[in-house]
C-alpha cells in the first residue's frame, strides 16, 4: 500500500516545521495589529496549514489506488507515523487528544470528505450549508447554526465536491457548473460552483435519516397529536391518494415516509424519486430513480418516463417522491384508473396553493386542456391534501389536513378536518398552539368504515373553540 519516499523526509518536515513557526509568528504579529484576526482563528488557520502539509506528505507516501482496500487501523498507524516525525522535528508537543484528533482529520481527508465527516456522522445534524470554503452551517431541530469547521481554501472545497460527485459518475466543471449527487448513505447534495455561485462554490446536503420517523415519533415531536394520526393511518389503510404539501424543509419527505409504513407489507409499491430518499419499510418494493443526462446531453431519465413505465409494472400503489412538471398528468391518470392509496409531495405553502400547483404542471404537458378537465381530473383523483409548516422557531408542523370534497362550477371544494391554531409565542420564542379538529366530519368516514378502519366520531368534534 505504501510507497518510499521519493523525497528525503527531513526536508519534507522542515518545510512543515517552517510554516508551523511561520505560523506562530502570524499569531504574535495578530495581537499587535488593532483589525487582527482573533487568536482562535489564526489558531485555526495554523491548524488548517499544517493539516494541508500533512495531507500533501501522506498523498506521497500512499498509493492511492489500494487505500480504499486498506485497513483504517493500518491506515491510522501511517498517518500517526507521520504527524510523530512532523511534530519530532518541530519539538512542539501536541496534547493526546489533539493528536487523536488530528490523526482522524487526515484519515478523513484521505478516505471520506474532510472536514463535512465528522458533520455527516453527527446524528444530531439534519442539513450541511457550506457558502464557500470559510462558512460552514448546520440545521439541528429546524435552527441554522454556524458549524466549528472550515475548509482551507477554495481549492480544498472544490476537491471534496469532486470527490464526492465522482464516486457517482457525475462532474462538475465551467460547462456543467452545478450538480445534484447522493452519498452511499442516501443523503441528498447539491453543489454549486463558480461563475454561478459568485462567492465560492456551495454545497447542501440534507441528510438522510438512518431511523426513519415514524408517526408516533412525529406524535411525540409535537408535529400533530393522536387523533390526525389516527386520521392519516385509517386514510393509507383506506387507500385514499393523499397529497403532502409544504415549503422547503417543513418534513414532507418525512411525513411521506412516516404514512408509507402503513401500506400493508402484501401490497407491490413502485417508488418514483429524483433522489432516492424514502425507506419503504415493506418487502414488496421496486424504487425507481431518475438520470440526468450524459455530458453529451444525452440519456435522461425523466420522472414522467418513470410514472409511465410504473404502470406497467402491476403496482398496488404508486409512490413520487415530489412532482415537479408534466408527470402530474400521470400521476392522476393513475390515481384515476384503478391505483388508488398512492402519495406524492408538493411545493405549496397552503393546501389550496397545492391544487393549484398541480393545475399549473398539467398545463406544463403542452397540450391545451380545458381548465375544467383538469380540475375535474385533480377532484377526482386526489382524496386529501396534508399540509406541512417549518415555523418561526424551527419545529415542524401539520398546519392542516384538508379533504377535497368535488366540485362546484369550476372551482374544485375542500373542508378542512383538523387545522393547526397558533395562539401566541414563549418568552424564548418557541411557537405555542394547538391541533383541533374543525368539527366536520369527513365525506370519507363510511368509506373508511366500509374498508375496515374504526375511528370514533367523536374525534372529529371541535372542543377547542372555532379554528
Amino acid at each position: 500500500m505504501f510507497k518510499t519516499f521519493s523525497k528525503d523526509r527531513n526536508s519534507e518536515t522542515s518545510k512543515v516545521v517552517a510554516l508551523h513557526a511561520d505560523a506562530g509568528g502570524t499569531a504574535r504579529a495578530a495581537e499587535l495589529a488593532p483589525d487582527a484576526p482573533s487568536p482562535e482563528e489564526v489558531a485555526l488557520v495554523r491548524r488548517l496549514e499544517l493539516k494541508s502539509q500533512l495531507h500533501e506528505a501522506l498523498l506521497d507516501r500512499l498509493n492511492l489506488s489500494v487505500v480504499d482496500k486498506v485497513e483504517r487501523e493500518e491506515l491510522r498507524r501511517e498517518i500517526a507515523s507521520l504527524v510523530n516525525e512532523t511534530l519530532a522535528g518541530n519539538g512542539t508537543p501536541m496534547r493526546a487528544e489533539e493528536f487523536r484528533t488530528l490523526v482522524d482529520e487526515l484519515i478523513d481527508e484521505v478516505m471520506g470528505f474532510g472536514p463535512l465527516e465528522p458533520l455527516l456522522a453527527d446524528p444530531t445534524i439534519n442539513d450541511i450549508l457550506v457558502n464557500g470554503h470559510e462558512n460552514v452551517y448546520v440545521e439541528r431541530s429546524g435552527v441554522l447554526e454556524r458549524a466549528p469547521t472550515r475548509f482551507r481554501d477554495e481549492r480544498h472545497l472544490l476537491r471534496i465536491i469532486d470527490k464526492i460527485v465522482s464516486r457517482i459518475g457525475r462532474r462538475v466543471d465551467e460547462s456543467q457548473p452545478w450538480v445534484d449527487a447522493r452519498l452511499e448513505d442516501g443523503s441528498r447534495v447539491n453543489a454549486i460552483i463558480r461563475p454561478c455561485a459568485i462567492d465560492g462554490p456551495s454545497v447542501s446536503i440534507r441528510k438522510f435519516a438512518k431511523q426513519p420517523y415514524t408517526m408516533e415519533r412525529l406524535v411525540d415531536r409535537g408535529s400533530l397529536d393522536q387523533k390526525a394520526a389516527r386520521l392519516l393511518r385509517g386514510l393509507v389503510q383506506a387507500r385514499m391518494n393523499v397529497l403532502i404539501s409544504g415549503g422547503t424543509g417543513s418534513g414532507k419527505t418525512t411525513m411521506l415516509n412516516a404514512m408509507s409504513s402503513f401500506i400493508g407489507d402484501h401490497e407491490r409499491i413502485v417508488t418514483i424519486e429524483d433522489a432516492a430518499e424514502l425507506q419503504m419499510q415493506q418487502s414488496h418494493v421496486v424504487r425507481l430513480e431518475t438520470r440526468p443526462p450524459s455530458p453529451s446531453g444525452t440519456g435522461a431519465v425523466h420522472q414522467r418516463d418513470l410514472v409511465r413505465n410504473a404502470l406497467r409494472m402491476r403496482p398496488d400503489r404508486i409512490i413520487v417522491g415530489e412532482v415537479r412538471g408534466a408527470e402530474t398528468f400521470d400521476m392522476l391518470q393513475a390515481m384515476n384508473t384503478g391505483h388508488d392509496g398512492s402519495m406524492t409531495t408538493v411545493h405549496a405553502n397552503t393546501a389550496r396553493d397545492a391544487l393549484g400547483r398541480i393545475e399549473q404542471m398539467v398545463t406544463m404537458m403542452g397540450v391545451d386542456f380545458p381548465l375544467q378537465a383538469i380540475r375535474a381530473q385533480i377532484a377526482s383523483g386526489l382524496h386529501v391534501v396534508v399540509q406541512l409548516a417549518r415555523l418561526a422557531d424551527g419545529t415542524r408542523r401539520v398546519m392542516s389536513i384538508s379533504e377535497i370534497t368535488g366540485m362546484e362550477g369550476q372551482i374544485i371544494t375542500m373542508q378542512d378536518i383538523f387545522v393547526f391554531r397558533k395562539t401566541g409565542k414563549t418568552s424564548d420564542g418557541r411557537v405555542i398552539g394547538d391541533f383541533v379538529a374543525t368539527g366536520i366530519r369527513p365525506r370519507c368516514y363510511d368509506a373508511l368504515l366500509a374498508a375496515g378502519v374504526h375511528i370514533d366520531e367523536d374525534a372529529f368534534v371541535n372542543t377547542g373553540g372555532a379554528a
